[in-house]
């Protein structure tokens, strides 16, 4: 759980360690990781493929080139976390991946925030996040501000005085010629700190300063949703995280779903701001943090997924989500995205020569009905089986229509395959930007019972067609890597690394030779029998195999959908 928390809060592992001490040894390590750093002193441009599987990175579009640029992030195997400073670029048109080694780059981090500007051709600003230990318990937070120049692929430290406190989880947007940085929190070895502070850094000048906005602004928070608006007068705030200390010194988790304009008032000379408060119409997004955002064509902001925790005492269990949300900002209204689907101009004919043949009884009140069974979507769940053998579910939507389509095809006696509507799957802390009307969403995490599943998928979304989801990378479950944290030493050396992955191999081979031999005592399939009869004849049987992998503590919802996959996998291995 510590990455997901990192993502949006501190992760109360408060240890014992002095201060001083912790940020020495933290500053030693990343020292060590920029003398690796300063050995580049050429561009080296690699064709690779699709980058490692990674959450909290930024993922931005190149101002003038048809590509996305990837930097950063961390990735957590339940053992070792993992930070990185690689520099991705993706060339949209061709689908393919270059990494970038370029002298001087950033150290590496998690959690920061990245802007792109057209000036110059073509910068990225960078600013803040975090680097944690090995064992994901210590953090150091960064206060540092980088542009990479893109046309002469050269970093740039820019160190002037009056820069925000180190933090990560913060936003940052472009507002007319300045960076506006808000928010954010700072984990130390005694204690927690969220902000709700604004600054702003002039792209003409290269100064920093701290705003003094009037009026009522958000609580301090991390990881809200920040979008410039429109015609460059101010910016949204929209939900976030935090978290304060209860009793007994126990941390409980806020998530926030209130909403805030910061708007500009008066000449650049004697410029002021004030906070205040938004009361949106439409459809609002369920309560959830963690969740991706990017900002669309026509004003319009996007949320993509995140998760919903519920905290008890020291546990942790959260419902992920994979629903897109947008947020008109001129009008402040929500609605939840609805995806078209392909359909083609002989199913539309079909479905209108139909309704055509039920005459005039049919009346409006049944043409509403059956408009209202259409928008009900139907889901579908597939399953992919890592190495190791946990199953990991993904969700797949047909719409409604659709299947009323294949409804009327039958009926006619016509053959013809109707689109399935492939979605991401349910994630938080993913990587989202927009390009050309598209939008991209790459990698994340989510959890299947104690273990976290960490992604490199790309997916792309065309805001105006607003159809399906083009998978552009798809998952491999071969990249995923769990690690037990079984032992009790605290020693995480390159030897004992490998012993505990070689532990874990045998450990694989023996479950294998185990499901070999379990498999006689599963359910038999019945001659002819179709899948949905097998899975309801034998839904308390895989029910109960799921509960025991993923454990008592599991929610019975999440168990249940994970039975059902394993049912239709052992379905589909005796067919």
């Amino acid at each position: 759980k510590k990455t997901r928390m990192n993502s949006f809060s501190c992760c109360s592992l408060l240890c014992c360690f002095p201060l001083a001490l912790i940020q020495e040894d933290l500053a030693a390590l990343i020292a060590e990781f920029q003398s690796l750093d300063a050995k580049k002193t050429t561009v080296v441009e690699t064709a690779c493929p699709p980058p490692s599987p990674r959450l909290n990175a930024s993922l931005s579009a190149h101002p003038d080139k048809d590509e996305l640029i990837l930097f950063g992030g961390e990735f957590f195997n339940g053992k070792k976390t993992y930070l990185y400073n690689d520099l991705f670029f993706y060339n949209i048109k061709k689908n393919t991946w270059v990494k970038s080694d370029i002298p001087n780059p950033p150290p590496r981090r998690c959690a920061h925030q990245a802007v792109v500007v057209p000036q110059a051709g073509g910068q990225l600003w960078l600013f803040g996040g975090e680097f944690a230990s090995p064992d994901g318990e210590q953090f150091y937070h960064y206060k540092d501000l980088w542009v990479l120049h893109l046309s002469t692929n050269t970093w740039e430290q820019i160190k002037v005085p009056g820069a925000p406190s180190g933090r990560s989880g913060h936003r940052m947007v472009l507002s007319k010629r300045q960076l506006l940085v808000f928010g954010g929190f700072h984990e130390s070895a005694r204690d927690f700190i969220y902000y709700n502070d604004v600054h702003a850094f002039s792209l003409d000048s290269f100064t920093w300063s701290r705003l003094s906005p009037s009026g009522t602004g958000p609580s301090p928070r991390s990881a809200c949703q920040m979008t410039s608006t429109p015609d460059g007068s101010g910016v949204i705030i929209y939900g976030g995280y935090s978290k304060v200390k209860a009793k007994k010194d126990v941390e409980k988790g806020t998530i926030h779903s209130d909403m805030f304009l910061l708007k500009r008032d008066g000449k650049e000379e004697q410029e002021k701001w004030l906070w205040s408060r938004v009361s949106p119409s439409g459809s609002k997004p369920p309560a959830r943090s963690g969740f991706s955002l990017a900002v669309g064509p026509t004003g319009r902001a996007l949320l993509f997924g995140g998760v919903c925790d519920e905290e008890e005492d020291e546990t942790l269990e959260g419902d992920f989500y994979n629903d897109l949300y947008l947020y008109d900002i001129n009008k402040h209204r929500w609605f939840p995205a609805q995806l078209k689907g392909c359909k083609s101009e002989k199913k539309k004919r079909r479905r209108g020569k139909k309704g055509g043949e039920t005459g005039e009884g049919s009346g409006e009140g049944q043409e509403e009905e059956g408009a209202a069974a259409a928008q009900g979507p139907v889901e579908v769940i597939k399953e992919i089986v890592t190495e190791d053998g946990t199953v990991m579910t993904i969700k797949e939507i047909i719409p409604g229509t659709q299947v009323e389509e294949e409804s009327e095809e039958e009926e006619e006696g016509e053959e013809g395959a109707s689109a399935i509507l492939v979605e991401p799957c349910a994630r938080s802390s993913a990587m989202a930007t927009v390009k050309y009307g598209k939008l991209y969403l790459y990698g994340g995490m989510f959890e299947v019972g104690d273990r976290q599943f960490t992604l490199n998928d790309l997916y792309c979304l065309d805001l105006h067609k607003m159809d399906q989801w083009e998978v552009l990378v798809e998952m491999d479950p071969k990249t995923q890597e769990w690690l037990d944290d079984w032992s009790d030493s605290e020693d995480d050396e390159e030897g004992d690394e490998e012993e505990a992955k070689g532990g874990d191999d045998e450990e694989e081979e023996s479950e294998e030779e185990s499901d070999e031999q379990d498999e006689e005592d599963h359910p038999p399939v019945q001659p002819g029998e179709a899948l949905e009869d097998f899975q309801s004849r034998t839904e308390q049987y895989w029910v109960g195999q799921a509960r025991a992998n993923m454990g008592p503590e599991a929610k019975d919802t999440k168990v249940q959908k994970v039975g059902i996959a394993m049912a239709k996998v052992f379905y589909e291995d005796q067919q």
